[in-house]
């Protein structure tokens, strides 16, 4: 393992610039060009150095998320995001835990040694052992949670808590379902929704619908022998995952009145939820809605369900560094169930 020597400084002083960092090389996955998982190569690159209002961080865990996989693969969306030929992050990985190695200029707040988790989405850089994150995106991980769980929590889980709460605005007694139930944000946002007491159901495929039922689902659907949009029931709430079919399928399954939000999934499908919404609201009074994710939002109340025992993240895959194309594999085929977490020393 590369190992960094930083500069003992006196008591009550917080600051170390990073630029007193001795290592100067580091593991991490990069990549030159879009494509599958065959173009991730594990290599020595330059070590990241804080900047003012930066903390180094050592990564002990960083999860996948679809993000990942986008900008991997470089859909029209993510390289009008990260360069229409070549993109501009060589290293990818969003979601982290790990310890303070230095902090930057104005970080007062955090210490070398904290255990720090969070979304370092807009800038990645998670797949590799060390990383220069903003302090914002960052926040103080709780004792008893482990950095494999840690580094399951920040998308994911802010995804599920603003798609059922801030913008589904759940309510006990509601009846609701998830769609792609069984990765990272279905497998979060059934723990969540139970805490609000309302009889759940889960829809994904046939593989998944026992880690559905361990996860807390009172229902589950397998997609590929029952649509749910068309079997006749309702529900007061849908989170979405896929987001694969077209509005007005959505609309058959719910009650009146409803609410249908969606976290992502196909652009063409979340343009059509974008224009034909208002329209909806006004002829049907039930709600399609898109969650704009905000990132780490929702952080301090994960942490809290999960010390009170009420979360905890499904941890499908660990695997160290090296194999994080292999792990980028099972992600892109979507036979994860819960969150693939890449490990590291």
């Amino acid at each position: 393992m590369v190992r960094i020597r930083v500069r003992r400084v006196a008591a009550g002083r917080r600051d170390n610039p990073s630029n007193e960092t001795r290592a100067q090389r580091l593991k991490a996955v990069v990549r030159d060009r879009y494509g599958g998982p065959e173009v991730l190569e594990l290599k020595e690159v330059p070590a990241p150095t804080a900047g003012p209002g930066e903390v180094l961080v050592r990564v002990r865990a960083v999860s996948i998320n679809d993000w990942d996989w986008g900008l991997l693969v470089g859909d029209f969306v993510n390289r009008m995001l990260a360069g229409p030929l070549r993109p501009k992050f060589a290293i990818l990985g969003s979601d982290i835990a790990g310890v303070v190695e230095a902090v930057g200029s104005g970080v007062e707040d955090l210490e070398i040694g904290d255990e720090v988790f969070g979304d370092l989405s807009g800038r990645w850089g998670g797949f590799a052992e060390l990383v220069a994150a903003p302090r914002a995106a960052l926040a103080l991980k709780p004792a008893v949670m482990s950095f494999p769980q840690a580094a399951a929590l920040p998308q994911a889980g802010a995804l599920a808590v603003q798609g059922l709460i801030d913008r589904g605005e759940i309510r006990p007694g509601q009846s609701i379902l998830i769609n792609g139930a069984g990765g990272g944000v279905g497998t979060l946002g059934v723990q969540i929704a139970r805490t609000f007491g309302v009889e759940t159901t889960g829809v994904d495929s046939a593989a998944k619908l026992d880690v559905m039922r361990a996860a807390g689902y009172r229902h589950v659907i397998d997609y590929e022998t029952e649509d749910f949009t068309r079997n006749g029931r309702r529900y007061d709430l849908i989170l979405d995952v896929k987001t694969n079919r077209s509005p007005f399928a959505y609309l058959r399954a719910l009650q009146p009145g409803g609410t249908y939000v969606t976290v992502g999934g196909s652009i063409l499908r979340l343009l059509q939820l974008l224009v034909l919404s208002p329209v909806i609201r006004l002829a049907s009074g039930k709600r399609l809605r898109i969650v704009s994710l905000e990132l780490n939002k929702g952080l301090d109340y994960l942490s809290e369900l999960f010390e009170a025992g009420k979360l905890r993240p499904v941890l499908d895959d660990l695997r160290p560094l090296s194999e994080l194309p292999a792990a980028m594999k099972v992600f892109g085929a979507g036979r994860h169930k819960g969150k693939v977490v890449i490990l590291l020393p």
